[in-house]
Order: C-alpha cells, then structure tokens, then sequence
C-alpha cells in the first residue's frame, strides 16, 4: 500500500495517518473543517489535500451517520480505488449506503476496537491500534480485492483482524461499549446533584467509573441512535437487575429484622453476578479464544496481503449474504 486518504482527521483518523506514515505510507488527509485537517498534519499524521491520482484507500473516519453520504461521494469523485470506514455502528450504515447506490464491491466495513474519551486529533496516538481488534465487516458484495486492501491497512496499524457479520457486530458491541457508555454518562449525570463538599471525597473508582462518559454528546447520540435496538436490548436486561438490587435495597431499609437475612442474600446475588461477569473481560494482550472469528494468522503475515481471500474461513454470514444487503 502506497497511499492512503484519510476523510475526517479526529482522533481515530488521525492516529491512522500517525500509524501509516509511521509506515512509510503516503496519507492525505481531508476534514471539513481545513483547520482540524491542518492539526492532523502538523502532529505528523500526513498532508492535508486529495492526492492527484486515487489512492489505493481512503479510511472513512467519520459518524455512522455520515458513512453512506460520505462513501457515495468520495466514490463519485474517484478519490481511491478501496474504501473503508471506521465507525462503531455497522449494519444500519451498510444499508443506507446500498440504498444510496454506492459501490460495495469496494468498500469492506470496518471498526477499530480502541479509542480514548478525548477527542480530536490532539488526543491522537500512533500506537492506538497495537494488539487490538479491528473488526471487518464485508458484506457477500465486497471485492477479494478490496478485503485484501483493508487487510493491510489493519496490519500496518499493528490491530488484530476480527471477521463478523454487520448485525453480529452490532449486538457485541452493544453490549461491550455502548450501553457501557450510556450507563456511565447515566451515574456522571447524578453528580451534577451532588454537593462540592461531597464531591472532594470522589476517588479512583468513580474516576474510573466515568472515564468514558467525557466523550462527544454529538457523536455518541450518533451511535447510539444507530444501533438503538441492540442497546435497548441490553438496557432492558440491566433495568431488570436493577430493578432487583433496589428491591432488595428497599427491603433493606424499611424491612423488619426477619426481611433483612433475605434482602441482603438477594443484593448479594446481584454483586456476585458482577463479580463473575467481570472476570469474563478477556485481558489485553491474551491471545483470542479458539472459536473467535479470526482471520488466520498466514493471511497477514508479511505485507499482509491475502492471496485467495475466498478460501479464507469467514463465519457464516459473511460471504453468505449479510442482511438486509445480500
């Protein structure tokens, strides 16, 4: 890969430019707002401008909501050859961009599974993607081609590539970063009733507990209005479980001595269900489980490019057909 376009230069598109000239990769990078773009540039995340001749990618680093418009018109003005996105919201996207006539023999979905609760590119890092997942998600229209292509981009990034379906991504991610999302701006937004006097005993654990509710309002009400139904799914599964630790709370408080024994078990079923939950979070840097949708090992390797992608075992779904664009 010679030339990459970057369309959007935030903190995820400006920590690919940083990866791939890291690389030795020519990366051009585009924003509406020129100054954002010369920002990028001046972090050593590439130059600012389209490239004369289309580059062999453009990374489309922007909302879901924008994917579909964005992609129908950088492929009206030829801008690259394969094009990709980065956003955290899949098949709704993909379905809009079918219904805009976009080209999806050259286009491969995709989602780096990293970021930070800053944005912008200030927040940018060259190293962002190290070891971690990069989703793909090509639909049973998307070019050999055209995976090949994002394939090495996610290895020159230093990510590892994870093959899904749009709707299965959706629903994992729902439940590993967006509801979490929510619920931390939801436990945030009760501190602005709290006093400053009780404020000053906030520790680790609340800091901890709210990191990520410092992302951009407008972006996460972007996502989560995308994948609406997979959160609303997870949402409806934590208000029953929170609807039991304030039951057993309430007990606790207005109960009579005989109550207490069985709210207090009840309460303490709801703790140990986090407890257990919690130590299902893989740590970084262990390998994958063996039945994770993975791309073999040997298709990356090298300058990861993969010779006869249609030979490569992708998870049902995938090159079958990814509804609702088949």
């Amino acid at each position: 890969m010679r030339s990459v376009v970057v369309v959007g230069a935030g903190l995820i598109g400006t920590s690919v430019g940083l990866a791939l000239t890291a690389r030795g990769v020519t990366t051009h990078l585009l924003d509406r707002d020129p100054r954002v773009a010369r920002a990028a540039a001046a972090l050593g995340a590439g130059r600012t401008g389209r490239p004369r001749r289309p580059a062999d990618l453009a990374v489309l680093a922007v909302p879901p909501g924008q994917v579909a418009r964005v992609l129908a018109a950088v492929q009206g003005e030829e801008l690259a050859r394969t094009y990709t996105d980065v956003a955290s919201v899949k098949e709704v996207p993909l379905t809009h961009a079918a219904e805009a006539g976009c080209d999806l023999a050259r286009f491969v979905g995709g989602h780096p599974m990293a970021g930070r609760e800053t944005s912008g590119p200030e927040g940018a890092r060259r190293d962002l993607f190290r070891g971690r997942p990069w989703v793909l998600t090509p639909s049973a229209r998307s070019g050999g081609e055209a995976l090949d292509t994002v394939l090495e981009l996610v290895a020159l990034c230093g990510a590892r590539p994870v093959v899904m379906g749009h709707r299965e991504h959706d629903r994992a991610v729902a439940l590993t970063s967006h509801t979490p999302h929510l619920v931390a701006s939801l436990l945030a937004g009760t501190l602005l009733r709290g006093e400053s006097d009780e404020l000053r005993l906030a520790g680790q654990g609340l800091r901890d507990t709210t990191r990520v509710a410092a992302g951009d309002p407008d972006l996460w009400t972007d996502i989560l209005g995308d994948n609406a139904e997979a959160v609303l799914t997870v949402l409806d599964a934590l208000h029953g479980d929170l609807s039991l630790a304030r039951e057993a709370l309430r007990d606790l408080a207005r109960g009579g001595p005989t109550a207490r024994p069985d709210a207090a078990a009840r309460l303490r079923a709801v703790l140990e269900r986090g407890v257990r939950g919690r130590a299902r979070v893989p740590t970084p840097g262990r390998r994958p489980a063996e039945n994770a949708p993975r791309v073999p090992d040997a298709a990356v390797s090298g300058a990861a490019r993969v010779s006869r992608p249609s030979q490569m075992a992708l998870p049902q779904g995938v090159r079958d057909g990814v509804r609702p664009v088949a």
